[in-house]
């Protein structure tokens, strides 16, 4: 009985009835590199936001222990509208139109870009659903004060309420976020912010480079860039009034394509500060 079924075992294994080989064993390790996927599922996805390569990671950012110091006093946050670096990085900010572009979340997620984004209460949707996806897809969130109201001229006990205010709000709809910088609106502020800022623990005012002559909010497209620039990319009408304006994701890749053709990346501006 035993000499039978071993003479059957024998034959099954010459007929090829034995277990199966895992194809990719059997092609050889060569041939196997062709079956498996050559890339990471977010590596071609530039392509898709009209990028010519990936975004490249910011190099390791070497904190100055005397760049925090600012022109307001001792102890007071400094206000920046640049970040003192030699490394070729720049910054990117947004404001709450970031949140009101449906695709700028998904080009965030798949770029992986280290964003920073400031929002006030009042301009922000409804249960912070969409605040919630952009922290979720890689951005920080920032305070950009509890109304948007303009900060300068205010009273101290007025500006910590705004300033406070939000961080509040961001921590309780955020899970117990506690954002460190503070975006003044329309980039105006005086003695009194910095101090109202620092006692809700804020520890730099964050500005934008801005192009001398034209509005706070403008920026110009084509200026050069120089290492540590914070950017603010926001919506901006077309010449032509007939055109509606690009959206702000269409900014932004455009944006980013200049920063990758003249040599720059983009880096996360909390790990610099």
């Amino acid at each position: 009985m035993r000499a039978l079924l071993g003479g059957a075992l024998v034959l099954m294994l010459l007929s090829g009835c034995a277990p199966s080989v895992d194809p990719i064993e059997r092609l050889g390790k060569k041939a196997a590199q062709k079956v498996r996927p050559s890339h990471g599922p977010h590596e071609e996805r530039y392509r898709n936001w009209g990028l010519a390569a990936p975004v490249t990671r910011a190099p390791r950012p070497v904190r100055s222990p005397g760049h925090g110091a600012g022109p307001a006093g001792p102890g007071l946050p400094p206000a920046l509208d640049h970040v003192p670096t030699h490394d070729k990085v720049v910054f990117l900010t947004y404001g709450a139109d970031a949140e009101q572009d449906p695709r700028f979340i998904d080009m965030v997620r798949e770029l992986r870009l280290p964003v920073s984004v400031f929002l006030a209460d009042s301009s922000v949707g409804p249960g912070y659903a969409r605040a919630a996806r952009l922290r979720a897809a890689g951005a920080s969130i920032e305070n950009l004060t509890l109304h948007h109201a303009e900060l300068r001229g205010l009273s101290y006990r007025a500006q910590r309420a705004e300033i406070c205010g939000q961080q509040e709000r961001l921590r309780v709809r955020l899970g117990g976020l506690h954002p460190r910088l503070l975006r003044p609106p329309y980039g105006t502020y005086d003695r009194t912010t910095f101090e109202a800022a620092a006692d809700c623990g804020i520890t730099s005012l964050i500005l934008w480079r801005r192009t001398p002559g034209r509005g706070p909010d403008a920026y110009e497209r084509d200026a050069p860039l120089h290492p540590g620039d914070i950017l603010r990319p926001h919506v901006q009408p077309h010449e032509e009034e007939s055109r509606p304006p690009a959206s702000l994701t269409t900014e932004t890749a455009r944006l980013l394509r200049r920063i990758q053709e003249s040599g720059f990346t983009v880096g996360r501006l909390e790990d610099y500060l």
